[in-house]
């Protein structure tokens, strides 16, 4: 079968008052039927596929600001039995070990070494060292005001929460982060399981080392792998969230892989890539 044999649908959503441009892509996929999902979102039923077709769309859908997902079939989310989600400037809109490196005046310096271990060009755990070493001798109480003052949920993030949690489906959040932020983000978000690096900190200043084994790509792979093992369900039963480089082997494994605000070599491999909506946009195609 050719590719422009396949008929899929697609879904377009966006933020605001969007209507009319999810009209206006909606009419270059020459759909059999379009339902409409909620004010911002809106499925493309029945559509002829071609790489350069969707090429086209998903172009045109980029520059009005607007999602676009093609998918075989319509999922449902009693299908999935789990939600794994990285954390930072995933579940959360920051980089916490950034605004921690703040408090100590090195933010940039931090940031440069986080973005590059993000796009996947540094090794992960090693970039973690390099970074956490810079914040030795630093006041514990700096993590404190970061999660007060700098921690924010990510957009449509307790929306999700919300629905997931409701339909049964079970929480895992696996970070490259800290532990000082997972264990109070658990139990305000009703979270199920967390899995984290923990810092160490002695005479209530941090050491710059980082206890134990660290939480890189194949830690929190393996941790989906254990989660879905303990649950008596396969991976592919999981829908697996991530932005960075580090969450790619996780998202493999998963029946669907969500790249959110994600870097480029994250969004060219998920299954979903939200780039406007907000976290609750997986909803929409799970109905």
């Amino acid at each position: 079968m050719k590719a422009d044999d396949y008929t899929m649908n697609l879904v377009l959503q966006g933020l605001g008052d969007c209507q009319q441009r999810l009209e206006r892509i909606a009419a270059l996929t020459a759909p059999e039927r379009v339902v409409q999902l909620s004010a911002t979102a809106l499925r493309c039923e029945g559509i002829s596929y071609s790489p350069a077709l969707r090429q086209t769309i998903e172009v045109a859908a980029h520059a009005a600001q607007l999602d676009a997902t093609y998918m075989m079939g319509i999922h449902k989310l009693d299908e999935f039995k789990l939600v794994a989600m990285d954390m930072d400037s995933t579940l959360i809109t920051i980089e916490c070990i950034d605004e921690i490196a703040d408090m100590q005046g090195l933010k940039p310096q931090v940031a440069e070494i986080t973005e590059a271990a993000m796009r996947g060009e540094l090794d992960f755990s090693e970039s973690l060292k390099r970074r956490v070493a810079l914040l030795e001798g630093l006041e514990a109480s700096a993590l404190e005001r970061v999660y007060e003052e700098r921690l924010r949920l990510s957009l449509g993030a307790e929306e999700m929460l919300q629905a997931v949690q409701a339909a049964g489906l079970k929480t895992l959040l696996v970070s490259g982060g800290f532990t000082y932020f997972t264990e109070r983000l658990k139990p305000r978000l009703g979270l199920d399981y967390t899995r984290a690096n923990e810092l160490e900190i002695v005479d209530g200043k941090l050491t710059g080392r980082v206890l134990g084994e660290i939480v890189d790509a194949d830690v929190k792979k393996q941790t989906v792998e254990h989660v879905c093992a303990a649950m008596g369900i396969r991976p592919d039963q999981a829908i697996v969230m991530g932005d960075g480089a580090n969450d790619l082997k996780m998202m493999s494994v998963a029946g669907i892989s969500v790249a959110f605000r994600a870097k480029p070599v994250v969004r060219e491999q998920a299954s979903v890539a939200l780039n406007f909506v907000g976290l609750d946009g997986i909803l929409h195609l799970l109905g």
